[in-house]
């Protein structure tokens, strides 16, 4: 019988023994013929030389993965260890169940988090949902990809996208051009996503024709929204008077998806923000679905997750300062 030890480097090993080692009984599950012992950043293997061979080959593209995406999930061990894993592409292949639409280029489009999966499982139960979570954690971009998929197969009629025209630092009147040329950067990265979704002479014709519409949230007053897909970005930026507004404006066979991270309120006075106001009145509302992302769903830069938890834990010193 061979043993080999296997240093775990880049990655925290928490972040891959999973919560009460869920990870890692997982790999012993798909590995029964060998002996592995976890004892803090190392891994002993005890068993055929054959094996232990493919157990290192595989599992370090668990770890390329979970280093480029910044987490793991059961199914992505799973996958990891019976498909092996490319850092180069988006391998392992999705399951079918996560996938959303296939995109332009034959792009797969997916559900890569838990709570993303969650937000595609709600979507299915509910017709509002909110989506509160961090930036970079796929909150809106999975919500354009289930909004696309339901124009496609005629679900809606047309796709809706708006976000509250708050000025983040810059004062619109001192940007260049009309209206229309002011607000355009607050809406670029839902242009991105659809351009990610849709051929670009296809979004061209939806736009001209009010298929897809994206527009500020003060342009959303007086209209009754049916038969539509509704997206507001952005809604940490609302106050309590106008996201009543926008859920309000909810008509016949509509579906109304609101994202929004707290940690990022642009208005003057953060306290006003009606996003975290909202969800506490709707909670128990039938019909209305709450999904809470975390920093385990951020797939940017694997700097971003770092990031976001270095503001967190500032945000955090400073409350309990204030209180003191």
């Amino acid at each position: 019988m061979a043993e080999k030890k296997i240093a775990v480097e880049g990655i925290d090993p928490r972040e891959l023994y999973g919560t009460a080692n869920v990870h890692l009984e997982t790999i012993r599950g798909l590995f029964p013929k060998l002996k592995i012992v976890a004892r803090g950043s190392t891994i002993t293997l005890l068993g055929d030389d054959a094996e232990i061979e493919r157990f290192e080959r595989q599992f370090n593209g668990l770890i390329c993965y979970c280093d480029k995406y910044g987490h793991l999930s059961k199914e992505v061990v799973e996958q990891c260890f019976s498909r092996g894993f490319d850092a180069s592409s988006d391998s392992p292949q999705p399951s079918e169940s996560d996938v959303i639409l296939y995109g332009n280029n034959g792009t797969v489009i997916r559900a890569r988090t838990d709570h993303q999966r969650s937000l595609v499982s709600s979507y299915a139960e509910n017709d509002l949902i909110f989506a509160v979570g961090p930036a970079g954690s796929g909150k809106t971009y999975t919500a354009i990809a289930l909004a696309v998929k339901a124009l496609k197969e005629k679900e809606v009629k047309r796709i809706i996208l708006t976000r509250p025209a708050v000025e983040a630092g810059e004062k619109l009147g001192f940007l260049p051009g009309d209206m229309k040329e002011k607000l355009d950067p607050y809406l670029q990265p839902l242009y991105d996503a659809l351009n990610d979704m849709i051929p670009a002479a296809k979004l061209s014709k939806y736009l001209d024709e009010g298929t897809v519409q994206i527009a500020p949230l003060a342009y959303m007053r007086g209209r009754t929204l049916d038969h539509a897909f509704v997206i507001l970005d952005e809604a940490q930026n609302t106050t309590l008077p106008q996201i009543k507004m926008f859920l309000t404006r909810m008509g016949r066979n509509a579906k109304f998806i609101v994202t929004g991270d707290v940690t990022q309120i642009d208005l003057p006075k953060p306290s006003d923000s009606g996003l975290m106001k909202a969800v506490t009145l709707l909670s128990e509302v039938e019909g209305i679905g709450i999904v809470r992302f975390d920093s385990r769903d951020i797939i940017r830069h694997k700097l971003v997750k770092h990031i976001v938890k270095a503001f967190e834990k500032n945000s955090d010193r400073n409350e309990k300062t204030e209180q003191i």
